[in-house]
């Protein structure tokens, strides 16, 4: 067992629903950065960390505006990481394109990660058919793996995903793009469903998951969940302290399940 999913299981005991926050590497900015991961982690199970890239697949435009931003700041994806170490007790889990792995090396950026004191890793862009190798090193060092899976995965290939996973299942709510949406995805509960069928591992739900009751929605299916742009907008427009007081409201909303 992973220590990521060994922590995740001890925080969901008794039923209490998981609270992920996402937020981007180096904002507002470097110096401010460690500040902006303390105020997070208060209401935190866990922080996903999004490392700046420069051509993001999945990033709606409030999270590609905002790693360009840390880009332009001078923080790269693997700079990313050492700014992260020692600035917060908590687990993290680094969120990154896989042209930045290769780059690197998958041994030596899992060593980075380890090194840094990151927790688990997610690479939505690589497929599962080639990502045995980096989940071997990732397992090397106790990185838990994450993948995600769709409204949209076939049944056969939502087993072999969620059957590679050792930290949660990221069920992903709705098609297209990181972003707010009006309401969550009515496909939402049928994603989470589908992995419950072949996992008993945390499934947690993101993409368009902004508000404390979009939050509550997806908590009475699923196990948690993970909130991303919503977070990122906070940080940016309003600061750290804003961002920790809207995991807050998540978190009381969450609570009362």
């Amino acid at each position: 067992m992973s220590s990521l999913l060994e922590h995740l299981r001890d925080r969901s005991r008794g039923g209490r629903r998981l609270l992920v926050p996402y937020v981007v590497a180096g904002l507002p900015e470097p110096e401010a950065y460690s500040q902006v991961l303390a105020a997070l982690a208060e209401h935190a199970d866990a922080l996903e960390v999004g490392l700046p890239y420069s051509d993001p697949l999945m990033d709606g435009p409030v999270i590609a505006s905002a790693a360009q931003r840390a880009l332009r700041a001078g923080v790269g994806p693997l700079h990313a990481l050492d700014l992260t170490a020692g600035a917060v007790s908590g687990p993290r889990i680094a969120m990154t394109y896989y042209n930045p792995v290769h780059r690197a090396g998958e041994d030596a950026f899992c060593e980075r990660c380890a090194r840094a004191g990151f927790a688990g890793l997610i690479v939505p862009d690589l497929p599962l058919e080639a990502s045995a190798p980096l989940r071997a090193a990732a397992a090397r060092r106790d990185l838990a793996w994450i993948p995600l899976v769709a409204p949209t995965t076939p049944h056969a290939r939502v087993a072999a995903l969620a059957g590679s996973a050792t930290g949660f299942v990221y069920a992903v709510s709705t098609l297209g793009v990181t972003g707010r949406r009006e309401s969550l995805s009515e496909r939402a509960g049928a994603v989470v469903a589908a992995c419950r069928e072949v996992t008993d591992l945390p499934v947690l739900v993101g993409i368009g998951v902004s508000t404390p009751e979009q939050a509550y929605e997806a908590a009475t299916f699923a196990d948690g969940v993970v909130v991303g742009t919503a977070v990122v907008e906070k940080v940016l427009e309003e600061g750290a302290a804003a961002a920790r007081d809207l995991l807050a409201r998540m978190r009381e909303a969450l609570d009362r399940l």
